[in-house]
């Protein structure tokens, strides 16, 4: 399936571009064998590859390869995601469906709706009974990474690095192979693309990237403009909402996304860029069936060396930081506030910026973040951003960046980057001429309307990634202000968060560690899962929840029964203390044990 796609063309390779761009074949021709699978491109039939469905051997295509056999199946394909050797086989990503979502400077970029793996384990039926029930986790991990939300990629170019990057290469980047122009932290399937860059299957290689990507077209005094949000999700420390927090001792933090807001009007393009990613400290917050569970810092020698280390790779990449920390200042968010402001006041070229957006904005006052920017103004304009004429020449660069965070960098972080967003975009038209000193983009009602709905949905896109639903606190971003509807949608989305984080994620962890290389499979060693006794845990655990869920249920019911009719005769009464007691033992138990029965990552420790 494909909609909106463009006619194909040829790819061009550094040997023959003469100046060139180089360009991904985007339709790709999958014949099952037998004995193999062959992955050839549709215009150009002579290139292509075949990977053995015994022992996954990837070969070069041989103008010959096909013709003493027919296919048992032909099928046309959109892209190869990557290769994965597990236990006893190796697999293959290809991308079975796609849709174009609008232009990155003038190149479709498209969405993956669907992708599947095929299996080449013929050797798996000569393997031991502990290999065959490994193979079988670990596939089933690759059926939850077929369903991965927010994958985007360009057949055209590279989609991982900002304007204010491109523009600093060197002549002559953009006839490299797509893949050696990527920006590797941005590169979701960088692991599974390993096997096809030995085997220098260059026009093959789609490097995807996972975040959010958006296109608003406006019209603002009779000039046509256009905006695109793309948001970039790093990979050092790809993980779920609860099972990644915080950093690692590298400094790599958990939902660390840069975004990129675009506009393009009248040949001027400007670009401005922002920063968010978990608190980068080390620290955990582990599912107990709580539904808030308390958050552990972890007293580490390591610590202030892991914020540093966070800090100076943001120098180096982006300039000066504004830390702004978003996050509640009582309790257990106000601890770990705290400690950070701690650690970053020790370092040099960082401003931090602690704004209780729940006390000053609460749930509707998304006007108060006019008191975050009285703060932190001056920063911000003098940090600029990019921009460039019509011909191409530079007229600003964007010299530091704002560093947002909440605890999970979703819903407080989303609300206030969009803010920030929206006073930039005014900076930049007043630049270009397009408004006045005194004109603002909210003037315009139904252009703002379309900006405010792009940034709502690339907020919901992230969220889905990290949590696995849409974002909170999506009307402020909206409407700038919270609806009955949307408090309702949010309070369907805190309860299937809850479910998620203690039922679903711990497997969603493990899917994310395997594809990623952060967990690698040794074929020669013992099962993962008995060295960690994940078999005789993952075998009690299924029967353990139903059971105490039908104990707690069935003792509230009689509870309650047995209470309506308590005022007939002392055994009823008795009845009602039985129950209500058994009723508070099972909750005990439960709760003393409430991380015993929530799923769990296995492959990865929390580090």
């Amino acid at each position: 399936m494909e909609t909106s796609s463009p006619s194909p063309s040829p790819p061009s390779s550094p040997a023959s571009s003469g100046g060139r761009r180089f360009k991904l074949y985007d339709r790709l021709e999958l014949l099952e064998f037998h004995d193999k699978y062959v992955i050839k491109s549709v215009e150009s039939p002579i290139k292509g590859f075949s990977i053995g469905r015994s022992d996954g051997d990837i070969q070069p295509l041989d103008n010959d390869e096909t013709s003493s056999a027919s296919p048992s199946k032909t099928s046309i394909i959109y892209g190869v995601a990557g290769t994965i050797r597990l236990v006893a086989g190796t697999y293959i990503f290809v991308i079975t469906s796609r849709k174009e979502v609008g232009n990155f400077l003038g190149f479709p970029v498209f969405r993956i709706l669907s992708m599947k793996f095929l299996s080449c384990n013929e050797s798996l039926k000569f393997s031991t009974p502990q290999e065959k029930r490994d193979e079988a986790y670990f596939m089933n991990l690759l059926k939850t990474v077929e369903s991965t939300p927010g994958l985007y990629y360009s057949y055209d170019t590279d989609i991982t690095l900002n304007l204010q990057r491109r523009c600093k290469l060197a002549d002559g980047w953009q006839v490299k192979p797509i893949w050696k122009q990527a920006d590797p932290r941005f590169v979701w399937n960088k692991n599974l693309l390993e096997e096809l860059i030995e085997c220098k299957l260059d026009e093959f290689i789609i490097p995807l990237i996972q975040g959010s990507f958006g296109v608003a077209h406006l019209k603002l005094k009779d000039k046509d403009a256009t905006i695109t949000l793309v948001s970039r999700r790093c990979t050092r420390r790809l993980g779920t909402r609860m099972w990644r927090r915080g950093a690692n001792l590298e400094g790599d933090t958990a939902n660390f996304i840069e975004t990129e807001q675009l506009l393009e009007l009248e040949g001027f393009r400007s670009s401005l860029l922002q920063i968010r990613g978990s608190i980068p400290l080390l620290w955990e917050q582990i599912v107990d069936l709580s539904y808030k569970p308390r958050l552990n810092i972890i007293n580490h020698e390591q610590t202030s060396k892991v914020v540093e280390r966070h800090f100076h790779d943001l120098l180096q990449r982006y300039g000066d930081t504004t830390a702004l920390d978003l996050t509640d200042k009582h309790g257990d968010e106000g601890k770990i506030s705290s400690a950070y402001a701690a650690e970053v006041l020790k370092l040099p070229n960082v401003r931090f910026v602690s704004f209780d957006f729940h006390r000053v904005c609460g749930s509707s006052n998304f006007d108060n973040l006019r008191i975050l920017y009285d703060q932190i103004e001056e920063e911000f304009r003098n940090q600029g951003y990019f921009i460039i004429d019509p011909e191409g020449n530079i007229l600003g660069e964007q010299k530091g960046i704002i560093r947002s965070n909440c605890i999970d960098c979703l819903d407080r972080t989303n609300v206030t980057q969009s803010f920030l967003a929206q006073k930039s975009l005014n900076l930049q038209l007043q630049r270009i001429g397009l408004l006045e000193s005194d004109e603002c983009i909210s003037m315009f009602r139904e252009e703002y309307e379309k900006f405010r709905t792009l940034w709502a949905e690339q907020g919901d896109e992230i969220s889905l990634e990290y949590a696995g639903t849409y974002a909170l606190k999506g009307d402020l971003v909206r409407y700038g202000r919270q609806t009955l509807g949307g408090a309702l949608k949010d309070g369907m989305s805190a309860i299937s968060r809850y479910y998620l984080n203690n039922f679903q994620d711990g497997v969603r962890q493990d899917a994310l560690d395997l594809i990623s290389g952060h967990y690698m499979i040794n074929r020669n060693g013992p099962s993962p899962f008995q060295l960690n006794g994940f078999e005789s845990f993952s075998n009690k655990t299924p029967q353990y929840l139903p059971m105490a869920s039908a104990l707690l249920v069935g003792g509230l019911t009689l509870t309650t029964f047995t209470v309506q009719q308590a005022g007939r005769n002392a055994q009823q009464y008795l009845s009602t203390v039985l129950w209500a007691g058994v009723t508070a033992g099972v909750m005990a138990v439960v709760k003393a044990n409430g991380r015993q029965f929530c799923s769990r990552p296995r492959l990865c420790g929390l580090l």
